[in-house]
C-alpha cells in the first residue's frame, strides 16, 4: 500500500541485503521499493562473491511505518536476504551532530605555557582590569547559548531537555554552518521561568548572544523580557522574532506579486502563542494597518468575556472593523490568511471567500491550516512551512545571519529596528527577475541570504546602539 504523504530523505533507510549474482534479483529491488511507495535514492554494491551480492540499498519513505513496509516488501522477494537495516538519520546523531576544537594546535610545551598557565593569566588581568576585553580575547565574542526546556519542542509538545538536546545540537550546527558562530546546546532541567531566568543570567558571561528555544508560551515572554531586561547582550527567541521576521520577509514579496501594499491588506492571523503574537508586532511596526487575530476561542475583540491577560494587547491593537465571531466568520474580503495554529482549520471555500489575488501562508507544521494544493485552488500565493512545497517560511533564513550581525556590531540588545532590516534584507535576495507566486523567498542554501541579513543587522544594530531605542521595544506589548 502506497503511503498517503511523500517520501521524505528525513525518513530515509540504508538496507544491506544479499542476492545471487545472476538474474533478475538487483532489478526487482527498485520494483520493489517502488511499488512500496518508496524512492530508491542509491544502489551500491558493498561486495561481489562468485554467486551472490551484498548491496546496500538506500530509499527514502514518508515515516517509520512506510519504512517496515518496504522492508518487508524487500524480504518477500525470492532469493533476497536482508541483512540489515540502517535509519540514516540515526546514524548521522550517533554521538550528536557537533564537536568542539582547538583554534591553534598544542606541539609543545611553548604552545602549552601561551594557551594555558602561566601565561593565560596574564589574559585573565586584562579582563579584569576592563571586563569588555572578554569579547576581544575569548570565544565569547563569537559565542551564542542555544537555550531550552523542553516544553516545546518542534510538534512534539513538552518532551523535556533530554529529548530536546538533539534539536538544540541542530540548532548550533545550523549557526556554524551558515554564520560560523560557536553555538553551545544548553538545555535545563526545570520549567520553573525563575529558575530558568536565573540559570541563563548566571551563565551568560560567556556569550554574546542568548538564543532561547523551543520555550512554551506564555512563559516565554516573561522569560524573554525578564532576560532582556537584565542583561547587556542580544536575548531573542527564535519561535516567535525568527518566525516572524520570516513572515514579513515573504509577506512583503507575496505582496508585490499580487499588487497589493501592506498598509492596505486585510490580513487575518490565527495562532495567539509565541509566534503568532510576535508576527502581529511585526506586522503592525512594518507598518499594516487591518489585522485580525483569531485564536481557539475565535476572534480576539475587547468584548470577548473572559479574555486572557495575555491577549488584552492583542485586542487593543486590532481589529479596527470590529470582528467577532469565528475564523470563518473574519476570513471573507480578507487579502491574507497567516496559519501559526493547528492542521486543517480553513477549506478551499474559505480561501475562495477571500479577497482576489489572495495570499495563504499555513505554518502549522508538519500538517499545515489547509493543505497547500487546496488552497492553490483559488489563492494567488501559497506559503508553508514545510520543505517539500515551493515557498517554505523556514527561520533559518533569519537567525544565523541576525546573530551574526549583532555579534559583529558588538550589540548590547536587539530591538525591533533589527527584525525589520533583517526582514528587508530577506526579502531582497529574491531579485525581481527571480520574483513569482513559487518563489516569494530564497532558499536556506541561497547564496548570499545569510550575508546580507547579516550586514544589515549589523548597520542597524550599530544605529540603534548609538541612538534611544531601548533594546526592549521589540515588542513585549510596548505601545511605542
Amino acid at each position: 500500500m502506497k503511503p498517503s504523504t511523500a517520501p521524505s530523505i528525513s525518513y530515509s533507510i540504508t538496507i544491506r541485503l544479499e542476492v545471487p549474482s545472476g538474474g533478475s534479483a538487483v532489478s526487482d529491488l527498485t520494483t520493489t521499493v517502488e511499488r512500496a511507495g518508496g524512492i530508491v535514492t542509491a544502489l551500491d554494491v558493498a561486495a561481489s562473491g562468485a554467486d551472490h551480492l551484498r548491496i546496500d540499498l538506500t530509499c527514502a519513505a514518508s515515516d517509520t511505518d512506510h519504512a517496515a513496509i518496504i522492508v518487508d516488501a524487500l524480504k518477500a522477494v525470492g532469493d533476497v536476504d536482508v541483512l540489515k537495516v540502517s535509519d540514516r538519520t540515526f546514524l548521522m546523531h550517533l554521538g550528536g551532530v557537533i564537536e568542539t576544537a582547538t583554534k591553534h594546535p598544542l606541539r609543545n610545551r611553548d604552545d602549552l605555557s601561551m594557551i594555558y598557565t602561566p601565561g593565560v593569566a596574564r589574559i585573565c588581568q586584562a579582563i579584569v582590569a576592563d571586563k569588555e576585553d572578554a569579547r576581544r580575547l575569548t570565544v565569547k565574542r563569537n559565542s551564542v547559548a542555544v537555550v531550552s526546556d523542553g516544553s516545546a519542542v518542534l510538534g512534539l509538545g513538552n518532551i523535556g531537555p533530554h529529548a530536546a538536546l538533539p534539536v538544540m545540537e541542530g540548532k548550533a550546527a545550523l549557526f556554524k554552518s551558515f554564520a560560523d558562530i560557536d553555538a553551545w546546546p544548553i538545555v535545563l532541567d526545570t520549567q520553573d521561568v525563575d529558575q530558568i531566568v536565573e540559570t541563563v543570567a548566571a551563565i551568560s558571561p560567556g556569550f554574546a548572544g542568548i538564543n532561547l528555544e523551543d520555550i512554551s508560551a506564555p512563559r516565554c515572554f516573561e522569560v524573554e523580557a525578564r532576560l532582556r531586561e537584565r542583561l547587556d547582550i542580544p536575548v531573542f527567541h527564535d519561535d516567535q522574532h525568527g518566525t516572524a521576521v520570516v513572515v514579513l520577509a515573504a509577506l512583503r514579496n507575496a505582496l508585490k506579486v499580487v499588487g497589493k501594499d501592506l498598509p492596505a491588506a486585510r490580513i487575518v492571523l490565527v495562532g495567539a502563542g509565541a509566534a503568532g503574537t510576535a508576527v502581529l508586532k511585526v506586522l503592525l511596526h512594518a507598518g499594516a494597518v487591518d489585522v485580525t487575530v483569531c485564536d481557539v476561542q475565535g476572534v480576539v475583540h475587547s468584548g470577548r468575556e473572559g479574555l486572557d491577560p495575555s491577549l488584552v494587547w492583542t485586542a487593543e491593537h486590532t481589529n479596527p472593523a470590529g470582528h467577532t465571531g469565528t475564523l470563518r466568520d473574519a476570513l471573507p474580503g480578507a487579502d491574507v490568511f497567516i496559519g501559526v495554529s493547528a492542521p486543517n482549520l480553513i477549506t478551499a471555500e474559505d480561501v475562495e471567500k477571500m479577497a482576489p489575488g489572495s495570499i495563504v501562508f499555513a505554518l502549522a507544521n508538519p500538517d499545515p491550516e489547509i493543505e497547500p494544493a487546496i488552497a492553490r485552488q483559488h489563492a494567488a500565493v501559497v506559503a508553508t512551512g514545510r520543505s517539500d512545497y515551493p515557498n517554505q517560511i523556514n527561520n533559518v533564513l533569519a537567525f544565523p545571519g541576525i546573530f551574526r550581525g549583532l555579534l559583529d556590531a558588538q550589540s548590547h540588545g536587539i530591538g525591533m529596528e533589527v527584525l525589520l532590516a533583517a526582514a528587508d534584507a530577506v526579502a531582497g535576495s529574491v531579485s525581481s527577475d527571480e520574483l513569482n507566486a513559487n518563489y516569494i523567498i530564497p532558499s536556506v542554501f541561497h547564496h548570499d541570504v545569510h550575508q546580507k541579513v547579516a550586514a544589515a543587522v549589523r548597520d542597524a544594530a550599530v544605529l540603534a546602539d548609538k541612538g534611544s531605542q531601548h533594546p526592549d521595544e521589540a515588542d513585549h506589548g510596548r505601545d511605542d
